[in-house]
């Protein structure tokens, strides 16, 4: 078992940067997306669940963008994410009325049809498929841009903060180099991290700024370059608080 979690998180990882390894992913677990899609619509997806079993596959897509290894067993944390997708859906569509079922039958019963039959496919299946193809390359770049500096996503989540108090450290550096551009620019230029400059400007302590190097020069160069999927994941890489560690 534990050889094959390790396996399954070596995937998850080159899933991350390179999009023909997250479609191989996306295949070899197409078994276990549609079964927790089942069992959340205790339905096959065949019978009128297509749209869900599509919002399962993005939500494992996403759930391969966002793994850590701190965070556990990846297929446990990927069917939590499935199920809070379909969650959201289903809260989503009540919210825009669930007055007449969609089951209602149309006509006699002899008819067979339903209310639902009768409302067009709105899910742009063009469009999700861009949305991850334009993450799968803005990630890949960023993993370029990381490895010049020798660090890999792997680094980046050893590397987060692990109290709160640090992590709000990192913060004060982040919004002083946003506030001072120059700095952000020195750093694609030079590949060094300007320390002296934000520790001044931020109040932050070199030493810790050191001890999270990694951390730091990720997401300021996620503020480089239009990173917006980037800066989102970092973001998760935070733990909650009352986590332990420096």
């Amino acid at each position: 078992m534990v050889r094959t979690e390790h396996s399954i998180v070596g995937q998850v990882y080159e899933a991350k940067t390179d999009p023909e390894a997250a479609d191989r992913l996306i295949g070899q677990y197409m078994g276990f997306i549609r079964s927790e899609t089942v069992k959340f619509t205790h339905a096959a997806p065949e019978d009128g669940h297509e749209d869900e079993l599509s919002i399962a596959m993005l939500a494992f897509y996403e759930a391969i963008l966002s793994y850590e290894k701190g965070r556990g067993a990846f297929l446990p944390y990927a069917a939590r994410a499935i199920r809070n997708r379909l969650i959201d859906h289903y809260r989503a569509e009540k919210r825009h009325g669930n007055v007449i079922s969609l089951h209602t039958p149309l006509g006699t019963e002899e008819d067979g049809g339903e209310l639902l039959d009768t409302i067009p496919d709105t899910v742009d299946h063009a469009d999700a498929y861009e949305t991850r193809t334009a993450s799968q390359r803005e990630i890949q770049e960023f993993g370029a841009q990381l490895a010049a500096f020798g660090i890999s996503f792997s680094d980046v989540a050893d590397n987060c903060p692990r109290q709160e108090r640090t992590l709000a450290a990192c913060r004060r550096v982040l919004d002083h180099a946003r506030a001072h551009p120059e700095l952000l620019d020195r750093l694609v230029e030079t590949g060094r991290l300007p320390m002296n400059e934000l520790a001044a400007g931020s109040g932050t302590d070199k030493k810790t700024m050191e001890r999270h190097r990694k951390y730091l020069v990720a997401i300021l160069l996620a503020f480089t370059n239009g990173y917006e999927i980037i800066r989102g994941h970092l973001r998760q890489l935070a733990p909650a608080k009352g986590g332990s560690g420096k």
